[in-house]
Order: structure tokens, then sequence, then C-alpha cells
């Protein structure tokens, strides 16, 4: 119940950091571009979007810490279910589209 409460209350400070679109250096995969090639992205848009995922797997940790208090073992696989739903989603999302490009 305590790894379920520190990884939401994580997820939160996490989601709202990048809804200031701050923190884009905390982005695996972004921070590791070289400069040049991070310039071609538009990093409060793409940590907007990330604060609003970090919600949403908070909002998923619920699941999974009521599954501890109501005993109920379905809710933790429906959380989990969830939670790779949601990643698989970001990880689409997020390298699909040139969403975060920058116009020129």
């Amino acid at each position: 119940m305590v790894s379920a409460l520190i990884v939401m209350a994580g997820l939160i400070l996490l989601g709202i950091l990048f809804s200031f679109g701050k923190g884009s250096f905390l982005i695996a995969g972004f921070n590791t571009m070289p400069k040049e090639e991070r310039d071609k992205y538009d990093k409060t848009a793409l940590t907007k979007f990330m604060g609003k995922m970090m919600f949403a797997l908070a909002f998923i940790q619920v699941f999974m810490l009521l599954s501890e208090l109501l005993k109920i073992g379905w809710l933790f696989y429906f959380g989990l279910a969830l939670f790779f739903i949601v990643i698989f989603f970001i990880l689409y999302y997020v390298n699909t589209g040139n969403r975060f490009k920058k116009t020129k």
C-alpha cells in the first residue's frame, strides 16, 4: 500500500512539473538527443502531453491501491492492464505523426 502511494505521489509531482512545460530533461529519449535534434521539437507541447499522461498513470494507481485496501484481486489486474494500455498509447502517440515537431 505504501509503495502504491509513493508511486502515485511521484507521478502526480511529475504531472505537475510537466504541466508547467518544465522538466523535458526527464523525458527518456528526448534528453539523449543531440541539441540540434531537440531544437526541432516543441518542448512545451511535449511536456504538457507527458504531464497529462502522468496524471492518467497516477489515477491508474488508485485501482492498485484499492485492490490492496479492499482485497479485490481483479482490481490490481485491471489497473495493470490499463497501465500497459496507457504506456503503449504514449509510445505510439509520441513516436508517430510528428505531433511535437516544430512547424516552420
